[in-house]
Formats: C-alpha cells, sequence, structure tokens
C-alpha cells in the first residue's frame, strides 16, 4: 500500500505535465468538432437574446431537432419559425424555469412529443439591476429562482435520461460577475456564483459518467437588452460582446467538450489578479474601469 501511494505520488507531476502539453497542443492545431446531427437540444431562455443565437447557431451546425423553453411566447414563436426557415425541425413551449412543476410537467411534454434532450443549454436569467436595499423582495426571490434554482429542476428533468443513453451535454450560461461581482447588481451576481457553483460541483460529479460532460461559458458584458444601459467606463479597452459571438463560442466548446470558458480570453487574467492582489487593489481597478458605477445607468429589458 505503502509502495502504491509512493508511486501515485510521484506519477501525478508527470500527469500534470501531460495534461499541460496536450493543452497547449489543441491551442495549436485545429480540435475534432462533435457531430450533433443526431442531437436534441433545449435552449431555455431560446425566445430572444443570446438564447436565440444560440438556437441559431446550433441549427447552422446541423443539430437534429431544437426546443426553445420561455414565457414569452411571441418571442419563442418568432425563434421557431425563423430556426424552420433554417431547414431544422424546431418546437418551442411554455415554460418558466423557476417553477418546479411547471418544469417536470414540461419536460414530461418534451419527452413525449419530440423525444429525449442530449443537449440541455441553461441560458434563462434575469437581472434587476439594484442595490440590496433598493430591491423588492419578490423580485430578489425571483432571479434566484430562475438563475440558480431552475438549473437544478431541469437537469434533474434531463440529466436520469442522459446517463441511461450514456449520451448527453448540460451547458450553463453564466457570467464572468460569477467570479467577480459589481455593485448594482447583487441578484444576478449571487445567483451567479451559485450557479457557478452548482456547475462546477455537476462537471466533478460526471467524471466517470461516460458520454455525459458538461461546460459552463463565463461571458463579459454582452449587448443584449438584458443589460441595456450598462457603461463601462473604456469601451473601447473592454467592448460588450456580441451575443452572435457568444453563442457560437458556446457551441465550439459543447463540440471540443470544453468543461469552463471565459470569454474574452483577457478574463483570465481578472482571475489571476483576484487571486494574487490584496483587496485595496481590487477596489482601486473597479474603481478605474467603471465596473464600480457601471449600473448607475442600467435600464435593463423594456
Amino acid at each position: 500500500m505503502l509502495w502504491q501511494r509512493l508511486g501515485a505520488l510521484l506519477l501525478f507531476p508527470v500527469q500534470m505535465l501531460c495534461l499541460a502539453l496536450k493543452a497547449a497542443v489543441s491551442l495549436v492545431l485545429p480540435p475534432r468538432l462533435r457531430d450533433l446531427s443526431r442531437e436534441n437540444v433545449l435552449v431555455t431562455g431560446g425566445g430572444r437574446g443570446i438564447g436565440r443565437h444560440l438556437a441559431r447557431e446550433f441549427a447552422r451546425r446541423g443539430a437534429r431537432k431544437i426546443i426553445l423553453w420561455g414565457r414569452t411566447e411571441k418571442c419563442l414563436k418568432e425563434t421557431t419559425e425563423e430556426i424552420r426557415r433554417m431547414g431544422t425541425e424546431c418546437h418551442y413551449f411554455i415554460c418558466d424555469v423557476g417553477n418546479r412543476e411547471q418544469v417536470y410537467q414540461q419536460a414530461k411534454a418534451v419527452r413525449e412529443k419530440v423525444g429525449d434532450i442530449t443537449i440541455l443549454v441553461n441560458n434563462a436569467a434575469v437581472v434587476h439591476g439594484k442595490s440590496l436595499m433598493d430591491s423588492d423582495d419578490d423580485a430578489l426571490l425571483k432571479s434566484q429562482h430562475i438563475n440558480t434554482l431552475g438549473q437544478f429542476w431541469t437537469t434533474k428533468a434531463f440529466l436520469p435520461r442522459m446517463l441511461e443513453l450514456q449520451n448527453g451535454h448540460i451547458v450553463c450560461l453564466n457570467s464572468v460577475l460569477a467570479l467577480s461581482a459589481i455593485p448594482g447588481a447583487i441578484d444576478y451576481c449571487t445567483s451567479k456564483a451559485s450557479s457557478f457553483a452548482f456547475m462546477e460541483s455537476l462537471t466533478l460529479g460526471l467524471l466517470d459518467c461516460p458520454g455525459v460532460n458538461a461546460t459552463t461559458v463565463l461571458p463579459f458584458h454582452t449587448s443584449t437588452e438584458m443589460f441595456q444601459g450598462m457603461r463601462i467606463r473604456f469601451p473601447s479597452l473592454f467592448p460588450p460582446l456580441k451575443p452572435e459571438t457568444v453563442a457560437r463560442r458556446t457551441v465550439e466548446a459543447v463540440q471540443t467538450n470544453q468543461a469552463f470558458l471565459l470569454l474574452p480570453w483577457t478574463m483570465h487574467v481578472l482571475v489571476i489578479l483576484k487571486s494574487i492582489l490584496p483587496q485595496a487593489a481590487l477596489e482601486e481597478i473597479h474603481r478605474f474601469s467603471g465596473s464600480y458605477t457601471c449600473m448607475n445607468t442600467f435600464k435593463g429589458r423594456t
């Protein structure tokens, strides 16, 4: 037993080096992309914003069927018709992911009408853009139910069948605010941090589950209606991401089985700085970049 432990200890650095070299090679050589032609993809919050672009991107890359969930039928219907014009089978269901009973009910309806879901994209989210003292209690609960607990319900609804089929992928559209919170969006930052912990735990839990994987995407501020009015001090240095870019990179991450994706790549610097700088220095970075007051002009989705 002692020799086995000693051997494992000596082998561990070699394993780490091999994995680092493999990652470096993957940055140079084009990765092999997963074929989506047999996949049924469900996108929550799929009627507009990033969700609509995700539906387009999955359809463009050959997904077999696209299923959209959301709360606004008009948006869902418009996106569904657009996807069908692209030649991809598409269906929509009215579903509030923050409502547990509704999620389970609609998940059953999806299986009966469309078939098994093999790629679940948890994209639905809300933001109220207020400080704690200015926030309505019901609004705070709503953001936690949709942004965090909704992922518990959708994953519990579809993951068991993925495990049976040994074919599945859970995707979370998170935010860099899960790693670096800002004032004025306490509900959103809290819910996204919880969501990140959920996905990190889930990803590790799936290590011994063949054919089933997870991807967490953490984008910087994206130019959608959801964050309308948010202002960064140096927009030329930190331009907002385009939703189509987030969608494209997300689908690529699924096709290459990438567990975590920060967008843009410069956000890795933020993570490193948070781990080595004192709090006072981090506060000055927030003031300098304008993230300290960026929600002062927030309007949100009209």
